[in-house]
């Protein structure tokens, strides 16, 4: 039975992650033909989108995949990492019923207004999927708990949800800082990253009497917004390219071409590394996929277990800045800029910085007077032959996006599409009937952890808008940051902090509407901003306490956690003298977007 549901949950999402797939391509295919579209199609793309984000969260709620701080990990096993868990989910159920309450409103709402999507699809019909997710999220919090009483105590969360909806009156004027310090903690603790951001939105909107639903009509809001699909789309085709054997391709490819140079395995562990996480979406796929086959081919080279565990722990966010990344959308989608000038202004940025860790295991391998292979080229052109389909896939995206061919969805859809066709039919790495749904599926618990907290962060955003903040930050600003340069520094180290404290995707919702007016009065290029934002975030990868590669490599190597972050010093200093390089020399970023406009 269980098994069943399942399936049945799965499916879902695997459909309406086809549906983001198939239409786009339609689309083009109309359009080309006939010179007309596809009557909804952008609209149903969208509202797909929002089904594959939540139903997504869902089943990540379901397997215990909501991301969260690495934090908790530190705790002991026994009474005190019991009650920290427990904890932690009566707070995520909490923060979940609340907002499924507030959902059903915004549908009840959204009903009685009469909107059709289009061709006749009422739009409550398809917003349903957010009070459900929601109210799923909340009951498997509590449901994961194994511990005895500890799912009794977590339910608890499901009935202060419910009094925080209908006693918000009770809580208006109450101060902000108790109800914040709680959430702290409970994150501290384990607690999904949601439940921090959505939670500190409900509190603040309830303590001023606004009710929570202006949080998911926010989030409601960014989930359809038109550039949204290319996130859960170029996600899915980098997962296809993962499941499959094109890491070993690849590998293959940038050995044979690059081996022969001084460091030559360290050179091609970061362009790996970079080139998978561009298309994987995450730096931490990238180290559990990648780790197990990279690490021993390093140390079978003769450099040092520390510097190749350094290596491949940066590595692993060197291709955030890579088009078509998932920062990178991210970005455009919160900044409101054209996602093909963020992609271009990348393209620079992503080659320094794979460069500098690229140059470091050089330095590595002619300080230890490592042998290196000779060149061959009849091994380089069978590895290029071998590769010629992934190596295509950025090739045809980046034509089809710049040469104003397709818009950024249907180039997105067109790299599924392409991805999933090479895996399951040129390659046959994947089976249609086995691998498919499987793929599908694991590709929505990705997008759907990541989309749940943009959707709550947003609303989290909404509230710091309405109180002004941005504007207040503005005026404190220009009466204490003289210069350009000053200001540049100050946003390095605020965006250092903010890498600290917090994953890419929150911070970009969260943080992006607070520093782009800042950014404005000092006559920043927003493309230069982008990419220097997700240049100081990509140091937060692997900066403690969040430094999400720093956990990652310590469970994927079987290393101590303060031994992988001491190995990795090297790398993040590396790192920072690019950041600085992004930061100081606007021309890295903007360099190609003036050639393009000069043609």
């Amino acid at each position: 039975m269980r098994s069943g549901l399942r399936r049945i949950e799965e499916g879902f999402a695997a459909a309406a992650l086809l549906v983001a797939v198939l239409l786009p391509l339609l689309e083009i295919a109309v359009r080309r033909l006939w010179g007309v579209g596809v009557p909804g199609s952008g609209p149903f793309v969208q509202q797909a989108t929002l089904w594959v984000g939540f139903l997504g969260a869902a089943l990540a709620a379901r397997d215990g995949r909501l991301l969260a701080l690495a934090t908790a990990s530190f705790l002991p096993e026994g009474p005190a990492r019991s009650a920290a868990q427990t904890f932690a989910a009566a707070t995520a159920a909490t923060v979940a019923t609340l907002l499924a309450l507030a959902s059903w409103a915004l549908v009840a709402i959204t009903r009685d207004a009469g909107t059709v999507v289009a061709v006749g699809v009422r739009t409550w019909w398809l917003q349903l999927v957010l009070p459900v997710a929601f109210a799923l999220i909340a009951i498997r919090s509590v449901w994961r708990l194994e511990a005895p009483g500890a799912r009794a105590l977590a339910a608890l969360g499901v009935a202060a949800g419910a009094a925080l909806w209908f006693g918000a009156p009770a809580i208006e004027g109450a101060p902000a800082w108790p109800g914040l310090l709680l959430l702290a903690l409970a994150a501290l603790l384990g607690a999904p990253l949601f439940a921090l951001l959505g939670g500190a939105a409900a509190w603040l909107f309830l303590g001023d009497g606004v009710t929570p639903a202006a949080i998911p009509v926010e989030t409601y809001a960014l989930s359809v917004s038109p550039t949204l699909p290319a996130i859960p789309l170029f996600t899915l085709a980098g997962f296809a390219l993962a499941e499959g054997r094109s890491s070993e391709r690849l590998l293959r490819v940038f050995r044979a071409c690059f081996g022969w140079l001084p460091g030559g395995t360290a050179v091609v562990c970061a362009l790996v590394c970079s080139l998978f996480t561009a298309f994987t979406g995450g730096s931490g796929v990238t180290i559990v996929a990648l780790g197990g086959l990279l690490l021993p081919a390093l140390l079978r080279d003769g450099y040092r277990d520390s510097f190749a565990v350094g290596l491949l722990t940066a590595s692993g966010s060197l291709g955030i800045l890579l088009p078509p990344a998932l920062p990178l959308i991210v970005y455009a989608v919160v900044a409101r800029v054209p996602i093909e000038d963020l992609f271009l202004g990348g393209l620079v940025p992503a080659v320094l910085m794979t460069t500098l860790v690229a140059a470091w295991g050089m330095r590595e391998s002619l300080a230890q007077h490592m042998e290196r292979p000779p060149f061959r080229v009849d091994e380089a052109a069978r590895a290029l032959w071998q590769a010629k389909w992934e190596l295509a896939l950025p090739v045809l995206v980046l034509i089809a996006l710049l040469s104003g061919w397709t818009t950024a969805v249907e180039s997105a859809a067109l790299a599924a599409a392409y991805a999933l066709v090479v895996q399951l039919f040129v390659h046959r790495d994947l089976s249609p009937r086995r691998d498919l749904l499987r793929v599908l599926a694991e590709c929505a618990r990705v997008v759907g952890s990541v989309m749940l907290i943009l959707g709550v962060a947003v609303g989290l955003t909404g509230y710091l808008v309405n109180a002004q903040v941005p504007a207040e930050l503005l005026d404190w600003t220009r009466d204490h940051v003289s210069s350009r340069a000053a200001f540049l520094l100050g946003l390095n180290g605020f965006l250092l902090v903010v890498g600290c404290l917090m994953d890419v995707f929150s911070a970009t919702v969260v943080v992006v509407p607070l520093i782009v007016p800042l950014a404005a009065h000092y006559e920043i290029d927003p493309i230069h901003l982008g990419i220097l934002f997700l240049a100081n975030l990509e140091l937060g990868y692997l900066t403690p306490p969040v430094g999400l590669n720093l956990f990652l490599a310590a469970q994927r190597f079987e290393r101590p956690l303060l031994s992988v972050a001491r190995a990795t010093l090297p790398m993040l200093l590396v790192l920072a003298t690019g950041v600085l390089l992004i930061t100081y020399v606007p021309a890295i970023t903007t360099g190609l977007l003036a050639l393009r406009a000069s043609h």
